[in-house]
């Protein structure tokens, strides 16, 4: 699916709305249409599903613009049979990567139907959440926010406000909420996707471990580490009391609880500040002073191996999962300041995927696990009126050592002022990553990519000093 830059959702991945041209036969019985038109749309149909399954689009785009073609001949520009294909039209382009096509045939379908119901039409939701979809791939999510809050809301009005269908709509929403910077929003409707599936299956079912862990990872994402280790905690707890015969369930639920641990040590409980202000320390201190952090929790490290033994504990191992929990461990130990047990994990990491070497893709290139961006970055400055500051970008190539500490970030691009271009550079120098492995063992590299956006205040013009006056003329 090359083209589109985040990953496509269940109503978008699958083989498109198959029936959509057999949803529209009673209707086309009612005009009398002649079979072999029928049969051609039906075979259209087929086509592009087949097409679709071995991933040829090129072949998917002519057959959907060939089935909304037919369905114009027989039914007019106008009519509402064309939801459906021009629906499918669109997720075909937006596929390909093609969203101003797909934005053109989503904002058709809608507006076809638009308000015939009061706006309360089912028909609505897939066209919605395409063309939400297809705004938040563009980067624009405050629009994406629109029209997929109008699809979620479309599915709770009509559907009940706790249906399990709405997930995927609510996934996208949240994505685009996070987009637009709406926190507060996006966790809400976190929390509202959780209350979904609670209510479905219960506060006692296995398969709440899944949504447990999603909805812990958010809060890890903002820093709500407590809060995400009681959910881990309760995960874990299901996993104990409903599968004893099968502890593997609850090993997500403890590296998760390691992980809560290990990003507290290293940022803290800490309150984002809301102006730029001075870079304190001096680089030299993982754990900075002003970072309010603490120190390594040893029950992460407890948690890590008992993870450890469950896995060894069961038949056939699962050589992925042991070897990201061996690396979790790993990036424990280094972090630590324990370089050599590090080392002895991310080996053991390597040997575990003997079987399956391409797995160890991800191994192969530096992984960033500490930085503390500058004030002045654009992922921690809220200004009041963002209209005082304009976004700077500055690009390094950064060369990694083997034990995974910055030597020295170069600037690459910049067009920053000097000055923030310095901040960035001090607080990539901070930064920690997991050095990339080369048969088992780390390895220094070099010109690692690493970009950084900035606010910059614009300065104010002074106003232009009044004009001196003309001399009057002598009498």
């Amino acid at each position: 699916m090359a083209g589109v830059p985040l990953p496509l959702r269940k109503a978008l991945t699958s083989a498109l709305w198959v029936m959509s041209v057999a949803a529209t036969m009673p209707l086309a019985a009612a005009a009398a249409p002649s079979p072999p038109q029928v049969d051609a749309r039906l075979a259209d149909q087929a086509a592009l599903k087949q097409a679709l399954e071995r991933n040829d689009l090129s072949a998917a785009a002519a057959l959907a613009t060939q089935i909304v073609t037919r369905t114009e001949e027989r039914f007019g520009k106008d009519a509402a049979e064309l939801v459906n294909p021009l629906t499918n039209l669109g997720t075909v382009a937006y596929r390909r990567g093609d969203f101003v096509a797909a934005e053109i045939a989503y904002q058709r379908a809608v507006r076809l139907i638009d308000g015939q119901l009061s706006g309360a039409d089912r028909r609505l939701i897939r066209p919605l959440q395409g063309l939400g979809e297809t705004w938040l791939a563009a980067g624009k999510p405050n629009e994406a926010t629109i029209a997929l809050k109008r699809a979620v809301d479309l599915s709770r009005n009509l559907d009940g406000l706790y249906n399990i269908e709405q997930l995927d709509l609510v996934d996208a929403l949240i994505e685009a909420l996070e987009g637009a910077d709406r926190l507060s929003e996006a966790e809400r409707e976190h929390q509202n996707a959780f209350r979904v599936v609670e209510t479905a299956y219960g506060k006692k079912d296995l398969r709440l471990i899944e949504p447990l862990d999603r909805y812990a990872r958010w809060y890890e994402s903002v820093g709500r580490y407590a809060t995400a280790r009681g959910l881990h905690a309760r995960a874990l707890q299901l996993a104990e009391e409903l599968s004893p015969t099968k502890p593997v369930l609850g090993v997500p639920a403890l590296r998760g609880l390691a992980r809560t641990w290990f990003l507290e040590a290293l940022y803290g409980p800490e309150i984002e500040p809301t102006t730029a202000g001075p870079e304190m320390g001096d680089g030299t201190e993982l754990f900075a002073p002003n970072a309010g952090a603490g120190r390594l929790n040893n029950d992460g490290e407890r948690a890590l191996r008992f993870a450890l033994a469950i896995l060894d504990a069961q038949k056939p191992i699962d050589a992925v999962l042991r070897s990201e929990t061996l690396v979790q461990l790993g990036d424990w130990h280094l972090i630590a300041g324990n370089g050599s047990r590090a080392f002895g994990h991310y080996a053991d990491a390597w040997k575990a995927l003997d079987a399956l070497p391409e797995q160890r893709k991800w191994l192969q290139s530096p992984r960033l696990l500490f930085y503390r961006a500058p004030a002045t970055a654009a992922s921690r400055l809220r200004p009041t009126d963002p209209t005082e500051y304009v976004a700077r970008e500055v690009r390094f190539r950064v060369h990694v050592g083997r034990d995974g500490k910055v030597i020295e970030p170069a600037v690459e691009s910049s067009d920053a002022p000097d000055a923030t271009q310095k901040s960035a550079a001090f607080a990539l120098r901070r930064a920690r990553y997991a050095p990339r492995l080369e048969n088992g063992e780390p390895a220094e590299t070099e010109g690692v990519p690493f970009r950084e956006t900035l606010l910059v205040r614009i300065p104010k013009e002074n106003p232009a000093p009044p004009a001196p006056e003309a001399p009057h003329p002598a009498r």
